[in-house]
């Protein structure tokens, strides 16, 4: 029988050990990295610029979201800003600015996603589905880089106590948008300056009380009052007081707020205002001048209301905002209208008698 002597060799056992022991070291390692790598997706992140009292992000946020939240899930990252003041204004016309907008085409809602920015809800309902789906397949897509959105930005460095307030839901009861009423005041304004056109052609009007030639300068101090608060807030960075109809701040803030992108549509009220009471009170207390006054004052509230309703349509269907001082001030100019009416028709009654 052979005996065969197996000699122990302790490095040997020892190398074969660490090796073993390096090998499971690596496994522990790189499994959990495997699995991660497995699970991630890709994330597009977007930004949504919105205003409470905007039928067209109303829209958005209650029809066009919703289906892509729950369609794509973790997957898409939306911020959500709400413009309150004027400040925000002039935050999203610099957004709208750094992707190649202009102030005209830049409105709410307004979609930051990658290095586009798509206006109004029909874009986005229209193209942002498919960007989403572009930028999924390219592996997803971060927050916005330009710098006006820094602030915003969860990663931004702005400190939780003063970052601006961000909103994550649409607004559950939106404020009326007052498109009704405006278009039942131009309809009225229209009425009121074909009545008068009619009363000239034939020669006739109405008579009223004499007491309510006094409430022609009641109602211009009024007019004065909202022209002033007007010009206020077009020249100043506050936010105006809206009430429950409308979005004033939208109105001030479009282009139409300014003649000639130059003078403040409440600077020209006033002016218009104040002209209408100097010719009352030559009318009424300086009898040289009072038939030619009656005339001034006349043509000068039938062009307020013809302005006016010029403005009032633009509201609802153009700037798709109501400001209800702005209505305030048209309802005032056509009442002035109608009761400038009969004293100006008596001047050329007076004058067919002579």
């Amino acid at each position: 029988m052979e005996i065969k002597t197996i000699t122990f060799d302790p490095t040997v056992q020892t190398m074969k050990r660490k090796s073993l022991l390096l090998l499971c070291i690596l496994i522990t390692c790189l499994f959990p990295t495997t699995v991660h790598a497995q699970d991630a997706q890709p994330v597009v992140r977007a930004v949504l610029f919105w205003q409470a009292g905007c039928p067209h992000c109303e829209e958005t946020l209650t029809q066009t979201i919703p289906p892509l939240r729950e369609k794509y899930g973790t997957q898409l990252e939306l911020l959500t800003i709400e413009v309150v003041n004027v400040d925000d204004i002039q935050t999203l016309y610099d957004v709208g600015a750094a992707y190649g907008l202009t102030k005209e085409q830049t409105g709410v809602p307004l979609v930051v996603i990658g290095d586009q920015a798509l206006a109004g809800s029909d874009q986005v309902r229209d193209q942002l589905p498919a960007l989403i789906e572009s930028h999924l397949a390219q592996g997803g897509v971060d927050w916005p880089t330009d710098p006006s959105l820094r602030e915003f930005l969860p990663t931004g460095s702005a400190p939780a106590q003063t970052a601006p307030k961000l909103m994550d839901t649409a607004p559950t009861q939106p404020k009326n948008d007052g498109f009704s009423l405006a278009i039942g005041i131009l309809i009225l304004m229209v009425l009121a300056l074909i009545y008068s056109l009619v009363a000239f052609t034939m020669g006739r009007t109405y008579s009223l009380p004499a007491w309510t030639d006094w409430l022609i300068p009641l109602f211009i101090m009024i007019g004065i009052g909202v022209a002033g608060y007007l010009t206020y807030i077009e020249t100043q960075p506050v936010t105006p007081i809206c009430g429950p109809i409308g979005n004033c701040e939208t109105v001030q803030q479009s282009s139409y707020a300014r003649i000639f992108g130059i003078l403040p549509m409440g600077i020209f009220g006033l002016l218009g205002y104040f002209g209408l009471l100097a010719a009352w009170l030559i009318r009424r207390f300086l009898s040289k001048w009072g038939q030619p006054a009656a005339v001034a004052f006349f043509g000068m509230a039938f062009f307020a209301v013809t302005f006016s309703s010029y403005l009032t349509y633009l509201e609802p269907f153009v700037i798709h905002a109501v400001c209800i001082w702005c209505l305030s001030s048209a309802v005032i100019s056509t009442l002035l209208l109608l009761l400038g009416l009969p004293p100006a028709l008596r001047v050329f009654a007076t004058d067919q008698e002579d």
